[in-house]
């Protein structure tokens, strides 16, 4: 059988990444993973035990120990603000990246139930994941514009949010992202960006296809 084709899909929180990268393995009969989640999980994991994120030691044991049939991310928990807050604080923490590099690989060269490829969406999946993805796509989008989106999606899921809060946790997310010693968020040299501040999703989707095809 032929190697799987593999998609990277990286950006900051709100480019439109996740929406994107799901359509085009929608799209091609792929599988999907949103390896956000897998942060969010370790996150999540510390939240519950009471622990502190910023905890290298409890954060590499629970990265280490985060089951890896990629089916356990229904928990509605995963989408509140504050695992998303403690996934932006344990993804910093090189050791983290490090445990959770070889389970996001073995998604993309064996795609569950033997798709013929498959998306992996994060910030670091064409530079140090899948650095030879057969496609590498950055999406990016003003912080304004990506601020406004995050706090509509939670507004559309009934929380509160305070728009100025949600902007300036999201520019202290990026500058963690950007700076940080390892995996640091930036396009792939190869890949093809994608600014879709004043592109809607399906506009988006088109201009990815077109590459793709």
């Amino acid at each position: 059988m032929a190697d799987p084709v593999v998609i990277a899909v990286d950006g900051p929180a709100a480019s439109g990444k996740g929406t994107l990268a799901r359509r085009i393995a929608a799209e091609l009969g792929y599988a999907y993973l949103d390896t956000g989640l897998l942060y969010r999980s370790v996150g999540l994991a510390l939240l519950r035990a009471g622990g502190d994120p910023a905890d290298a030691k409890a954060a590499v044991e629970a990265a280490t120990s985060l089951d890896a049939d990629f089916a356990d991310f229904t928990d509605p928990a995963l989408r509140n603000e504050a695992t998303a807050l403690a996934a932006g604080i344990v993804a910093a923490i090189p050791a983290v990246r490090h445990a959770l590099i070889g389970m996001q690989r073995r998604f993309a060269s064996h795609p569950p139930g033997g798709a013929p490829g498959a998306v992996l969406d994060g910030r670091d999946i064409g530079t140090v994941i899948c650095p030879d993805a057969d496609y590498k796509f950055f999406i990016d989008a003003d912080l304004g514009e990506r601020g406004r989106r995050r706090v509509k999606e939670l507004q559309d899921k009934g929380f509160e949010s305070i728009p100025a809060r949600v902007l300036q946790e999201m520019k202290e997310r990026d500058d963690r992202d950007r700076t940080r010693a390892v995996a640091p968020l930036a396009p792939a040299a190869d890949a093809s960006v994608v600014d879709t501040t004043n592109l809607n999703a399906d506009a988006a989707f088109a201009l990815a296809m077109s590459f793709i095809r």
